[in-house]
């Protein structure tokens, strides 16, 4: 069993300890699935998940909305601690731009 129209958010990793393939979920972290292939550990994930929902509905529980569907606004506060807030402020000014631009720029060199 698959769900129609599953737009979660799925990703298989490597498990070195388990020494095979990871399903995972991000809608839904306490569920995984292992299995010798990555393709194999994804179809086993997706059909762990369309059973949990199967379970969840039945049960009146509300099923997490996949975070693709989410609509973000950009924005979103951060605290750190008051030497890292001036050093960056310091590091924007000396290169001409905002905090928020700088800031944005180092945050997207991690993006995956």
């Amino acid at each position: 069993m698959t769900l129609k129209n599953d737009r979660y958010s799925y990703r298989v990793i490597w498990s070195e300890g388990d020494q095979e393939y990871v399903g995972l979920c991000a809608e839904f972290p306490g569920l995984s699935w292992l299995d010798e292939t990555p393709e194999a550990a994804l179809k086993g994930i997706r059909k762990v998940v369309a059973e949990g929902v199967k379970i969840m509905k039945a049960d009146g529980d509300s099923i997490p909305k996949p975070l693709s569907n989410k609509k973000y606004s950009g924005k979103f506060s951060v605290r750190i601690p008051p030497d890292i807030h001036r050093d960056l402020a310091i590091q924007a000014a000396e290169s001409g731009v905002s905090l928020n631009r700088l800031v944005s720029a180092k945050l997207a060199r991690y993006r995956v």
